[in-house]
């Protein structure tokens, strides 16, 4: 059995794969196509995360696997409530490392596999993390949130090195809302500076969308303060800041007058706030988020982007 199994040969579950070799697992790591599968293994590199040659310690299969001492599903949230109905219930732990909302069912990621296996216990890993740096091995923090406590530090001591510092967190609603909705902030992040409105207008709206993070945890059953940690501001500065940030990219060009089929046209990697914008917008309700729904009325080619900028900055005055 191997210690670790990654579901999802993408650039995050791939640098996850060389992190958890890194840390003294054998790693087995999962690719949905076989043909893609044996030809990272034969290479030992993967053309998602170019450049990080695999461990020995990494075998790359086509094969689901099932048992390990912890799953980790690091593929697209809406690919998420798919993969994980093909696996047996069972102990092993399952690791969403997924951000966004479901469509349709409004669902969060611990969510959906809580639907397809009530009784395995899960922990959901987020923060700010670009894949190419954690497979150099470069430092970095991240959450793994849990209600369970002793889940929580299995996790860490399984996975985590000095360089990959793994903090703990009780509060997965908040963590989970934090992973989803930076994504959709960022895109307008990326839009402001492609329009060419300035630095100091991409730091208002960061501010401005961490106040919005607050107020979603608050409103579906998480905590604010779980929004100042490394699962709300720290990977909302990154995302909204990293030129490596595929939704910072997408609004980039939004910004500089790129259509969506265009820019989406030119990536085989997914850009997770796209989907997520409208459907954290519905799971949301009543919540206020202006940000998050001008960006989505954006995506859905409703308003402009200059039209969205104006009932921002028409929004009435009050003390922050």
């Amino acid at each position: 059995m191997s210690n670790v199994a990654i579901i999802g040969a993408g650039a995050w579950g791939t640098a996850l794969a060389i992190q958890a070799a890194r840390a003294g697992n054998d790693v087995v790591l999962w690719a949905r196509n076989p043909a893609n599968a044996a030809a990272i293994e034969q290479t030992r590199e993967n053309p998602r995360l170019p450049g990080h040659l695999l461990p020995g310690r990494i075998r790359v299969t086509g094969v689901l696997p099932t048992a390990a001492r912890a799953l980790l599903l690091a593929v697209p949230m809406q690919h998420l409530r798919a993969v994980v109905a093909q696996l047996p219930p069972g102990p092993t732990p399952l690791v969403v490392c997924a951000k966004g909302v479901e469509t349709g069912s409004l669902l969060l990621p611990l969510e959906v596999v809580g639907a397809l296996h009530p009784s395995a216990g899960t922990a959901y890993l987020t923060g700010p993390n670009f894949a190419h740096e954690v497979a150099a091995g470069l430092p970095s923090a991240a959450v793994l949130a849990s209600t369970n406590p002793a889940l929580r530090l299995s996790l860490a001591e399984l996975l985590g090195t000095p360089a990959f510092r793994l903090y703990g967190n009780d509060d997965p609603i908040g963590a989970q809302l934090g992973g989803a909705a930076k994504n959709v902030i960022a895109i307008a992040a990326g839009a402001v500076i492609g329009a060419g409105l300035g630095e100091n207008a991409r730091a208002a709206l960061i501010t401005r969308g961490l106040a919005e993070l607050r107020r979603l945890a608050v409103a579906l059953g998480g905590r604010a303060e779980t929004m100042m940690g490394l699962s709300g501001l720290g990977d909302l500065l990154l995302t909204c800041t990293g030129s490596a940030s595929r939704n910072f990219s997408l609004g980039l060009a939004l910004g500089k007058g790129e259509t969506l089929a265009d820019v989406q046209a030119g990536r085989s990697a997914v850009t997770e706030g796209v989907a997520t914008a409208p459907a954290l917008l519905a799971r949301a309700a009543t919540v206020e988020l202006p940000i998050c729904a001008g960006v989505a009325a954006l995506l859905a080619g409703r308003t402009t982007l200059a039209e969205a900028i104006a009932v921002m900055l028409a929004r009435p005055r009050r003390d922050e």
